[in-house]
């Protein structure tokens, strides 16, 4: 028996969208979470042109089967057709069981989509419940939770060990039961992506230019637009709080000059005002500093002249605990778990204040 993976049938994880009988599952945290009673199932992943490469393992989606919260499923998509049999050795307990099926990794590198779900007869599959609070997250790298399972701070970007759960936001909607979307590029800026030379601007690495799509992504899936190409519909998934955390990159361009700062707040300020027109009634939080905080400062005035100019006062900024140096680097010296907790910490505390 085919279960359709509609919202009827299914809760649908961030930013999805059906073409045909395949869910598209770009952005980190996206998926699928529905209760299940039954003697197992199965599940037919799709993968783009990145899963039918060879040897590009560095960039294969990463997915996780969840049940009742335990990890069951661990994997990177490396074909273009994966079926995934979930049996009564995983389902182990009381039914009804709570599945989880979720994209790991983020959107820039691969794709995933997901066929319907094949049950036996008699079995039964219905939508979790929707959270009473509900969190939107818009970042870059640190967001994605990039190579924050890999403790060697030389090494080089994997899917494999880029993990969206194991991040400060992810951890930042557990501790608040809400439910969450991701939204978020490694590299990503305001007015320019990471670049090692701050005499060359990455002007094509921009959040905002994507922000009211699907993502960016250099894969894409047979039959299915590219996904900076799909519109998202923003009544699909309407935020209590969206929490901005983005200006990394753009400080390896700004660094100490007072001019390409100026920019970057008018830019940031913009970008509000587009956060704003999708989001009106939610808070926004501008949060900063996990990987240095030179631009916080930056931030604050942004958020104040904008509040001026608009009148809008819900929104506020937090200051995140930078990551010690003692505690040592994940891969290309981002944050490891134990950096993102201390942020989840200060950022669930401070949101805290905000619900009503």
């Amino acid at each position: 028996m085919r279960i359709e993976l509609t919202d009827k049938n299914v809760k649908l994880l961030g930013r999805t969208v059906s073409f045909g009988d395949t869910l598209l599952l770009s952005l980190s945290g996206s998926g699928i979470e529905f209760e299940y009673t039954g003697k197992g199932f199965d599940i037919t992943f799709t993968g783009g042109e990145a899963a039918a490469l060879k040897d590009n393992e560095a960039n294969y989606a990463r997915i996780g089967i969840y049940v009742n919260g335990a990890i069951t499923k661990d994997f990177l998509l490396s074909q273009k057709e994966l079926t995934v049999h979930i049996g009564e050795e995983s389902l182990s307990g009381t039914a009804p069981f709570v599945i989880r099926i979720m994209k790991l990794s983020e959107c820039a590198m691969s794709l995933v989509g997901i066929k319907p779900l094949e049950v036996f007869d008699g079995d039964t599959v219905k939508p979790t419940h929707a959270k009473a609070l509900k969190i939107e997250f818009i970042g870059d790298s640190i967001t994605c939770g990039y190579g924050v399972e890999d403790p060697e701070p030389m090494h080089d970007f994997k899917t494999g060990t880029e993990n969206v759960t194991r991040g400060f936001a992810f951890k930042t909607a557990k501790a608040l039961d809400a439910d969450f979307q991701m939204f978020s590029i490694s590299g990503y800026g305001i007015i320019s992506g990471y670049t090692p030379d701050p005499a060359e601007r990455h002007a094509d690495q921009l959040i905002p230019d994507f922000y009211e799509s699907m993502g960016l992504s250099y894969d894409k899936l047979d039959g299915i637009p590219s996904s900076q190409d799909i519109k998202w519909d923003f009544s699909r998934y309407v935020p209590d709080i969206v929490v901005l955390n983005l200006g990394t990159n753009d400080d390896s361009y700004c660094q100490d000059d007072k001019d390409r700062q100026a920019w970057y707040a008018s830019e940031y300020m913009k970008f509000l005002k587009v956060i704003r027109k999708y989001n009106a009634k939610a808070y926004i939080v501008c949060a900063f500093g996990l990987m240095g905080d030179r631009l916080y400062p930056t931030i604050c005035g942004a958020v104040k002249t904008y509040t001026e100019e608009t009148g809008d006062v819900r929104i506020t900024t937090v200051h995140l605990p930078e990551q010690d140096p003692a505690v040592g680097y994940g891969a290309n010296y981002h944050p490891l778990e134990s950096e993102h907790e201390k942020a989840a910490k200060v950022l669930t505390e401070a949101l805290s204040t905000l619900i009503p």
